[in-house]
């Protein structure tokens, strides 16, 4: 029904659903990257040996910083979605980028035949999720029409804060492990 409000369970709803499908990741990357680099580089040669070595890089503190520093990119998200009641780009370029994310999860557990960090939560919490909250959004008359250039645009800017996250964790426990 058009009009309908949108509520916290669809806002706020974005931070709860990304936090539990962040929690798999806390819990799995590190000890995953370190079992399976050596060979996923042989599986799939085409991808930039820097890649690898980066990936190799990552330990759990890092990794830790890093999801904090994207919670913040999705609490603001979220807040300005409770704010204008679902209608902000932010927030709905932030719901678009996580689902189709969620999508991505999936297609790399199936490249690789086996299970990779956020493909459990995927299927289970963020897939849902956001064909959830869309749908209370279409009906209250908010959501934005999806163009395939506002799917290209939510996965790189869920791309861009993902490795802003990275960068800005690392920087932030460089300059704490100098002065320790």
């Amino acid at each position: 029904m058009k009009g309908e409000r949108v509520g916290g369970a669809v806002t706020w709803g974005l931070l709860g659903a990304w936090a539990l499908h962040d929690l798999e990741e806390l819990v799995t990357v590190p000890g995953w990257l370190r079992r399976n680099v050596p060979e996923l580089r042989t599986r799939f040669p085409q991808v930039p040996e820097r890649v690898w070595r980066r990936a190799e890089t990552v330990d759990a503190a890092e990794f830790a910083a890093a999801v904090g520093v994207m919670g913040a990119v999705v609490g603001a998200a979220s807040a300005a979605g409770r704010l204008t009641g679902g209608r902000s780009g932010l927030y709905q370029g932030a719901l678009t980028g996580f689902g189709l994310h969620g999508v991505i999860h999936m297609a790399q557990a199936a490249a690789v035949r086996g299970y990779t960090p956020g493909s459990l939560t995927s299927p289970l919490v963020v897939v849902p999720f956001t064909l959830w909250a869309r749908g209370r959004l279409r009906r209250a008359g908010v959501l934005r029409p999806a163009r395939p250039r506002d799917a290209v645009a939510g996965l790189a800017a869920a791309g861009a804060a993902t490795i802003a996250s990275h960068v800005v964790a690392r920087r932030l426990l460089g300059s704490a492990r100098r002065t320790s």
